[in-house]
């Protein structure tokens, strides 16, 4: 007889430089060490297996990501089930982030595709894109649409147990039925973030990466810039053009799009194109403060990693981490990301009060210390053993049915 509780999580791959990878990476971590874990993923870096989180391999199909994402979904389901039938893996509980498989027990939801599309944040208007890009733009109309079919279907589907990554994603699954929907916010590593790794390397990192002591550094993190409100940002700093400031944009981006607001706000030499490395607190700690007027996002990790470094944070409204961000106190949140004056004014009074930055930064720190990846774990846990005590309720109601 087992010892211990056995669950399969299902994700396409798993690492520790994604958002939504990140959070599941570090929870199957900490669940091993209650469950038995066995992870179906095509991928699994950074993560740390044992005999109590074990990977079953799934071939990653090369191709088109619409093409590769049938796949996937369809072969997670035969993988199990080949284990299911010839050596008798029996799970106790199936958890996914997202739409991944038909049968999981507990969903945690980082994006709702609908929603997106509805706002129109995804990018995939073909007036606003040049000819030459309508073929990748059509593929992903289509993959769109899949995932938001399959939102429909399995989101509205009461055997489900869903968690949402903030209030704001809580409250747009509402459209699909569920009602109550426990909220469990990203973590971190305080041992990787805090502000004394911060302050140790503040001066190395601001040497190597050219950044004068006295300007202002400005930490822009994240994919998909134009969704992130880098835009906003160049407008905001060009704006201050007699304030000494300086910019780190981090990301896997193509610059070139925003090389000509870049040169409109004379900002050529004042703005550094990042690559992602896995020490991210080694860019944090060059920085002075983060800012992010992104338009539309679920959480944002960087901004509760930064605050936990000890720096100020101006967050928008419309990102999920401002729910626990009291304006003013521990970070300043911008009602409307696409207002460059009033981000700019923000801007401006971090430049010119050097206290308020330490305040704020201070304040912060005690704030993001209490969103550990060992918190989100234990909020998940709980949420798996009533996953697992109502599974064996109707296990019981079907028996007896039977009998």
């Amino acid at each position: 007889m087992r010892s211990r509780p056995r669950i399969a999580v299902i994700s396409p791959f798993l690492d520790k430089q994604h958002g939504t990878e990140r959070c599941v990476a570090e929870q199957v971590e900490r669940l091993s060490r209650r469950y038995e874990v066995h992870v179906y993923s095509s991928r699994v870096d950074d993560v740390n297996l044992s005999c109590a989180l074990v990977w079953h391999r799934i071939p990653a199909l090369p191709g088109p990501h619409l093409v590769a994402y049938c796949w996937w979904f369809i072969a997670n389901h035969l993988w199990r089930w080949w284990d299911r039938r010839f050596h008798g893996m029996r799970f106790d509980l199936t958890y996914t982030p997202g739409i991944n498989c038909l049968d999981a027990d507990v969903i945690s939801v980082h994006i709702i595709f609908a929603e997106l599309r509805r706002q129109g944040r995804d990018g995939l208007s073909l007036r606003l894109n040049p000819l030459s890009s309508w073929a990748r733009l059509i593929h992903r109309r289509l993959y769109y649409r899949l995932i938001m079919k399959l939102e429909r279907v399995i989101y509205s589907r009461k055997r489900f147990l869903l968690t949402a990554i903030s209030r704001k994603t809580a409250k747009n699954l509402k459209r699909f039925g569920p009602c109550e929907i426990p909220v469990i916010y990203y973590g971190l590593d305080p041992e990787q973030f805090n502000p004394g790794n911060c302050s140790r390397w503040r001066n190395q990192s601001r040497n190597l990466l050219g950044v004068p002591e006295t300007a202002l550094c400005l930490l822009f993190v994240g994919n998909d810039w134009k969704n992130k409100g880098l835009i906003t940002l160049l407008e905001a700093a060009g704006y201050l053009r007699s304030a000494n400031i300086r910019l780190l944009i981090l990301g896997r981006d193509d610059p070139t799009p925003y090389q000509s607001a870049i040169k409109r706000q004379g900002l050529e030499h004042r703005t550094v194109f990042l690559p992602p490395r896995s020490d991210v607190e080694f860019y944090y700690s060059a920085a002075d403060a983060y800012v992010s007027p992104t338009l539309e996002d679920a959480f944002g990790l960087p901004a509760l990693e930064t605050m936990a470094c000890g720096l100020s944070v101006i967050v928008s409204s419309r990102a999920g981490v401002s729910e626990i961000i009291t304006d003013r106190v521990d970070g300043l949140v911008l009602k409307d990301p696409e207002d460059v004056a009033c981000l700019a004014d923000m801007i401006s009074e971090l430049h010119n009060h050097p206290a308020l930055r330490q305040i704020l930064g201070g304040n912060a720190a005690r704030t993001a210390r209490q969103y550990t990846w060992d918190r989100n774990a234990a909020q998940l846990s709980s949420l798996f053993e009533q996953a697992i005590a109502r599974r064996a309720d109707q296990d019981k109601l079907t028996l007896q049915e039977v009998g």
